[in-house]
Order: C-alpha cells, then sequence, then structure tokens
C-alpha cells in the first residue's frame, strides 16, 4: 500500500471524526403526563430525516452526530397523542430536550411487540430475558399472589428443586454462582423457605434482565448468571396504592408524590411496601395436607420491608434512597429451626451534566445477610455476610457506538461457625476487599453488531488480579432472523457451605477467600484459590411472524475450579477446603406467541451438569435432564377485566445416591480410648452407594391454575379478585426419601386459594 492511500485514510478518518466533533447531540427523557412515569421503548425522531433513537427503561434517549440546524423532534407511542417539539442545535452543542405525552382512546397492545424487535435488532443480549411486571402477573398467581420467582422458573435453562427451600440453578450454576441483585445491591439469600415468593414486590418491579450466561464485563464476581432486579419510582402526581390478602400473606403498597410531577420533569416521590405470611397459622385450618402434618402445618414464616425516595430533577438526573428488611423463618419442632435476615439500602444517581455527552451512574450502599440453623442432632451452624458497595459509569453516546466504563469497590466481612458430622469445627472470621475496573464498547456496523468489554478485578484477600475478556455479537441475516454469540471468562471468591447431598437449602452460609488449605485432586494444597467459569454461546432469534417468536440457544460452561467445604473431614490433618470441576451444556428453546388479549409462551430445556470431585464424575443434584414449561394467560374481554392463566411444569427426575447400607456410627469422641466394644452409639450412619448420584427420582410434573376478575369503582379506585389451585391434578412429586425412615417425602399437593386486592 502506497504512503499517499495510507495518508488518505487517515485523512479521511480526521475528516469525520472532525465533522462529528462540529455536530451536536439531542437527549433527553419521554414521559407520562397523567403519572410521571417514563415511557419506554418510545420512538423519537428528528423529523425529515433518518435520525432517531428509543428510549430505555428510564425513558432516556440520546439523538448523536445531528448537523447544526433548527429541527422538528417528534416523539410516537402506540396508545399515546404524538408530541413535538423545536430544538436548536449548534455546532459541539449538547441540547436536552424533555417530552410529556398524553394518553389516547386507543387501547395499548402490540407497542411493546414492536419496540422489543427494534431494540433486539440493535443489541446483542444473548442469553439474556427481559421480564415485566405485566409478564409476571400473567402467571397463574401461586396464593393469589404473582412473585418473580414463580416467572424465572420459566424461563429456560432455569431449574427449581423444590416447593420448600426453593433455590434456582441457572444452566449448570449453583446459587452462589448467580448474582441477584435488586437496584444494584447484592440479595444474597432472595428467596422465603417457602418456594413460591421472593423478598421481591412484583408491583414495585420496574424490570428484571436474567442473564443465563455470556453477559458483558459491567458484572463481576459470579461465575454462571446473573439476575438484575430495578424498582420503579413511586406515584409522581397523587397518592395510591394497594392492600390485598389471602390464605398466605397480606401485604401493602402506598406512594405518591412529596413535589408533584411537573412538565419538565421535575419531581420528588416516594413508596413504601411491605407483605407478611399468613400461612403458618391459616394453613392448620384451611389445608389438611397441613393439619395432618403433626400439628405444624406448614412452618414457613417471612415478612419484607421496602422503601424508597426519588428525586428527578428538569435535566433528567436522578437520585433514589432506598432501604429494605426481610426476614424469614422455618420453624420445626420435628426438624430444625432456621432463621434468616437481609437487610441493607443505598443511594443509587443517574446524573446527565449539562453540555457533555455523557451519562454518569452510580451506586453506595450495603447489604447483609444472617442466618442460623438448630438442629435436634446437630450442633448449630451460623454465617454472616456484610457487603459495602460503590461504584460509578461512565457512558457515552455515538451514532451507532456506544461506551461504557466503570470501577467498583466492594469491601465484604463473613463470619461463618460449623461443626461437621465428625465433631470438626470450621470457623472463619474475615474482611477482605474487591476491586473491579471495567470497559465495555458496541458498535453498529451495518448487519453486524459487536460487543467486546473485559473487566480487571482485584482479590485482596487471595492477593490475586485476574483479567476477564468478554465479547458478544449479533448479526441481522435479513429482518426476521438474527444469529448471536457470546464467550467469556469469569470469576469469583465467595464459596457457600451448602452440601450437594443436601436435599433441603434451608441454610446457606458463605465465606470469601479461604484462609485455610485447599487440596487438589492429588493431595497437594493448591496456591491459586480463585474460582473460574469460561462460557461459550450461540443461538438464533426468529420472528415467524409479527406475533410469534422463536429463539434457539446452546451453551457450554466449563467450570475448572470450584472451591468446597469440605464437610468430610475427620482428621486435624486434613484440609478444610476442596476443589471441584465441573461443566454443564445444553440447548434451550422457546417459542412466544403475543397478542393483545391472548398471550403463550412454551420452553424447553435440554441439559446436562456434571462434576469431578477427583474420585469420580457424577451428575449434580439438580441435573435436569429435560424441562418443559407451558404458559398461557388469556383476557375474555376487551377491558382484561376477566383473565385466565394456566402453567404447566414437566421435568425429569434429578440425580440421588442410593443406599448401600446402615451402621451404628461412633463419633470417637474419647479419642483413641474411646471405649468402642461398650460404647452404645446414639447415631445411625448411611453407607452410601459407590457411585455417586447414580440413582433417578421420578419425573415431576405440576399443573397450576388462576382466574382473576377486576372490578372498577372509579378511575383509580377498584377491586382485584383472584382464585388460584395450585398442583391442580394434585400430583404426589417426590421431594426426597428419608432414608432413616424409609419414608417418601413429597411436594406440597393440591392447594386452593383466593385471595382479595383493593387499589386506590
Amino acid at each position: 500500500m502506497s504512503k499517499r492511500i495510507i495518508l488518505t485514510i487517515i485523512s479521511g478518518i480526521f475528516m469525520c471524526v472532525s465533522a462529528m466533533a462540529q455536530n451536536g447531540t439531542i437527549r433527553g427523557n419521554v414521559y407520562e403526563k397523567e403519572t410521571g412515569n417514563p415511557i419506554v421503548y418510545c420512538n423519537v425522531q428528528i423529523e425529515g430525516t433518518k435520525l432517531g433513537a428509543t428510549t430505555d427503561l428510564d425513558g432516556f434517549y440520546v439523538i448523536s452526530n445531528v448537523p447544526p440546524g433548527e429541527y422538528k423532534l417528534v416523539a410516537t407511542y402506540v396508545g399515546f397523542d404524538s408530541i413535538s417539539a423545536f430544538v436548536k442545535v449548534r455546532t459541539s452543542s449538547v441540547v436536552y430536550q424533555a417530552l410529556t405525552m398524553v394518553e389516547n382512546s386507543i387501547q395499548l397492545g402490540e407497542v411493546s411487540i414492536s419496540a422489543a424487535k427494534e431494540v433486539s435488532r440493535t443489541t446483542v443480549n444473548i442469553s439474556q430475558v427481559s421480564v415485566s411486571p405485566k409478564q409476571i402477573k400473567s402467571l397463574p398467581s401461586v396464593g393469589g399472589e404473582a412473585d418473580i420467582v414463580q416467572y424465572l422458573q420459566v424461563i429456560p435453562g432455569i431449574v427449581s428443586t423444590g416447593d420448600q427451600g426453593g433455590q434456582i440453578y441457572i444452566r449448570g450454576g449453583s446459587p452462589v454462582q448467580n448474582k441477584i441483585l435488586l437496584d444494584g445491591l447484592n440479595i444474597f439469600n432472595p428467596f422465603h423457605s417457602i418456594g413460591f415468593y421472593s423478598v421481591f414486590e412484583t408491583e414495585l418491579i420496574k424490570n428484571v434482565d436474567v442473564l443465563t450466561g455470556g453477559f458483558g464485563a459491567e458484572y463481576g464476581g459470579r461465575t454462571s448468571a446473573i439476575v438484575d432486579i430495578k424498582t420503579r419510582e413511586g406515584n409522581k402526581t397523587r397518592t395510591s396504592g394497594f392492600l390485598s390478602g389471602g390464605p398466605f400473606m397480606v401485604k401493602a403498597l402506598v406512594e405518591g408524590p412529596i413535589s408533584k410531577f411537573k412538565e419538565g420533569g421535575s419531581s420528588v416521590s416516594y413508596v413504601l411496601t411491605a407483605k407478611k405470611s399468613l400461612i403458618e397459622e391459616t394453613s392448620k385450618s384451611l389445608y389438611a395436607y397441613a393439619a395432618e402434618n403433626d400439628s405444624i402445618g406448614l412452618p414457613f414464616k417471612f415478612q419484607d420491608f421496602y422503601g424508597k425516595v426519588s428525586i428527578n430533577t428538569s435535566n433528567g438526573s436522578r437520585i433514589n434512597l432506598f432501604g429494605f428488611n426481610f426476614n424469614d423463618a422455618y420453624q420445626n419442632p420435628l426438624l430444625a429451626t432456621i432463621d434468616w435476615k437481609n437487610s441493607g439500602g443505598g443511594v443509587n444517581f443517574s446524573l446527565i451534566p449539562s453540555g457533555s455527552n455523557i451519562l454518569v451512574s452510580g451506586l453506595v450502599g450495603f447489604s447483609t445477610y444472617n442466618v442460623g440453623i438448630k438442629e435436634l442432632d446437630a450442633e448449630p451452624r451460623t454465617s454472616d455476610i456484610d457487603e459495602l458497595t460503590a461504584n460509578i459509569d461512565f457512558t457515552f453516546f455515538g451514532e451507532k457506538s456506544e461506551v461504557k466504563y466503570g470501577l467498583e469497590i466492594k469491601s465484604i466481612r463473613t463470619d461463618f461457625e460449623f461443626v461437621n458430622p465428625f465433631g470438626n469445627r470450621l470457623k472463619q472470621e474475615q474482611n477482605t476487599t474487591e476491586l473491579g475496573f471495567y470497559g465495555k464498547y458496541r458498535q453498529i456496523l451495518g448487519k453486524l453488531i459487536i460487543e467486546p468489554s473485559a473487566r480487571i478485578q482485584y482479590y485482596a484477600a487471595l492477593g490475586e488480579t485476574t483479567f476477564e475478556p468478554r465479547l458478544g455479537l449479533k448479526y441481522n441475516i435479513n429482518d426476521n432472523l438474527r444469529f448471536k454469540a457470546a464467550a467469556g471468562r469469569y470469576t469469583q471468591n465467595l464459596l457457600s457451605t451448602s452440601n450437594e447431598r443436601d436435599v433441603v437449602n434451608l441454610f446457606n452460609g458463605f465465606l470469601t477467600g479461604p484462609e485455610g488449605q485447599v487440596q487438589g485432586f492429588d493431595g497437594q494444597n493448591i496456591k491459586n484459590k480463585i474460582q473460574t467459569s469460561r462460557h461459550l454461546v450461540g443461538g438464533f432469534e426468529y420472528d415467524l411472524t409479527k406475533n410469534i417468536q422463536i429463539n434457539i440457544e446452546g451453551y457450554y460452561k466449563d467450570f475448572p475450579q470450584i472451591i468446597v467445604v469440605n464437610r468430610n473431614k475427620v482428621g486435624v490433618e486434613q484440609a478444610d477446603y476442596a476443589i471441584e470441576t465441573g461443566e454443564a451444556y445444553g440447548v434451550d428453546f422457546s417459542i412466544k406467541y403475543d397478542l393483545k388479549r391472548l398471550y403463550l409462551w412454551a420452553t424447553y430445556s435440554h441439559g446436562y451438569v456434571n462434576r469431578n470431585d477427583g474420585e469420580q464424575v457424577y451428575p449434580t443434584v439438580f441435573d435436569r435432564r429435560h424441562n418443559v414449561n407451558m404458559l398461557a394467560t388469556y383476557d375474555l374481554d376487551k377491558d382484561a377485566s376477566w383473565q385466565i392463566s394456566a402453567r404447566w411444569n414437566m421435568g425429569s427426575g434429578f440425580p440421588f445416591t442410593k443406599t448401600k447400607g446402615f451402621y451404628n456410627y461412633q463419633d470417637y469422641q474419647g479419642g483413641v480410648g474411646t471405649e468402642y466394644e461398650t460404647n452404645n452409639p446414639n447415631n445411625i450412619g448411611v453407607l452410601y452407594s459407590d457411585t455417586r448420584n447414580g440413582g433417578r427420582l421420578p419425573y415431576y410434573h405440576r399443573l397450576d391454575l388462576s382466574v382473576t376478575k377486576k372490578i372498577k369503582f372509579s378511575k383509580h379506585t377498584g377491586v382485584e379478585l383472584n382464585v388460584s389451585v395450585t398442583n391442580a391434578y394434585d400430583r404426589p412429586n417426590i421431594f426426597y426419601f428419608d432414608r432413616l425412615n424409609y419414608e417418601r417425602v413429597d411436594q406440597l399437593p393440591i392447594l386452593p386459594s383466593a385471595s382479595a386486592k383493593f387499589y386506590f
């Protein structure tokens, strides 16, 4: 290549950069006039040009590379009157323009479908499912109350192990390998001991992003998946809320303005929510199953509180102050008493500096989790974890590009104490710091979208720094067919104390950066104690028709190092921790049919999850080969005052380790002087099969149904009545088998319920 050609290319690049520097930027927010809420996926266009943008979850839009001049800005959204405003763009200027839209008589219907399609063509979003409150409420509501945990179980690649002590496993990752965020803060145990409910209030959720693999560098500290939950702001124009109750729980929400919403977008609002369980009392009289359960009933008890104050300024900047307190208890005098509490709070913000083409976001907050268990035949176990988080990130918007980078600092304290069946005590109290820096770039190149990112993570307790490159891409083959792929490296320092053999994992303890020795497969202690994984994902999105979308994804997750607590430690010379390796792979299918009054979603997952403990390769207890979900919701009338919903789930049996025999267990607490010949042991030990998880439980399947009736008294007040049936055909699904008593323990049987909600 000649010098003249090289100089021509360089000159062309500088001319393009110079031209962009001469151009300006239009940005702003789009609001709904009646409530002040942001309008999501609204189309904002500069009339007479091809320049435009779509608003995000906060109603924020950016139109870059706008030549100097006067323009007419037009916002359109189905169900609202279009609105326009005149803006003047000067050289290298940044213009902020807020738009407020008024709802018209056209009923909302397919706007979310078309908007979502446009977003899917311009973003990678592989292995990502975004869930709205409307979708959550489309499920049959267990106990009359819809909950995000019920919807998560429908998403392909996600498996739940039970109705009691329910945890979710995402594409081969155990709960500790999944990060669950509430407004940016870690929630270490978000699911109540009765597996139907989480700590999150459905009516408060703005959006849920479920990233089952291949996620970008803005997320760190976990090796499998992310569930990112964001709450909405309170009503900015009037005081409103609801009160609801049923046999499972009672809950309430109240919200309103402190300073009412103004046309420019400024406001101050609040929202408060509370819920408390009733099932521990009502089950004894309402459900025969519970009444026969030794008068214990269903021993699940919980209460949750959340509060938030939101400040919005006229230039689009936002500040949210929030706090929460979640409590749970499982009180079974015949088995165990378990109590846990998750509490915390913080401040998150999004700032739009005047005259600068940048968006600054951040968070400062703390989250604590305390759990304790008292069992009849074992010493108490306790676990505390406190996490202080601070992060800030910066986003630059180009015409067809986006650059984002940020810094995250975490200060973590853990305090754990555990005595294993052989009398060995593991106790660790530790303070550590994690520091992460990440950068992410997105560029649209015709039909191709590339999204490379990287994260540098420093773990102070281990003295280790990791480099985690990641890549996402999407290729629009045509308007209806898109190929997508992602790959990346992930690390984490946190480990769980849950035993893989435990059937009911109600006790979830946490440790960071093992201080003790970690034993490798060769019996030697390892130096590098960081847990790692590698993801590879690929698939297709296909819009079969305007209302039918098909998604197919194959994935592979490699876990070259997983650190586990050595619960079978016998002698003091043995290490407190051991390593395992693992892999998860499979394919997920989903098909969605979305009309104004009918919503259908069917999913199928085929997966394999294996671990290697150094002695054998075995399937995990959550290795479900086949998992099918079918969801249907139908509005019987055009006003959606009557709605029926159904969900059917079928899954192949989970693995378990077969029993080979029993023996009298000697604890040898007297050391070598223990009189084992005359001592009468109190405990019976179990001899397990040499093949770990070599058996399979029977198939699981369950049908849930619900009918909802809405009665309006006025524009803002009314009643919502719900009748539901969980496990409608009373399928006796096995939970686990009590080896010592030789008894089968089933999941919850048929549970009919009715509830009422008064809203204002």
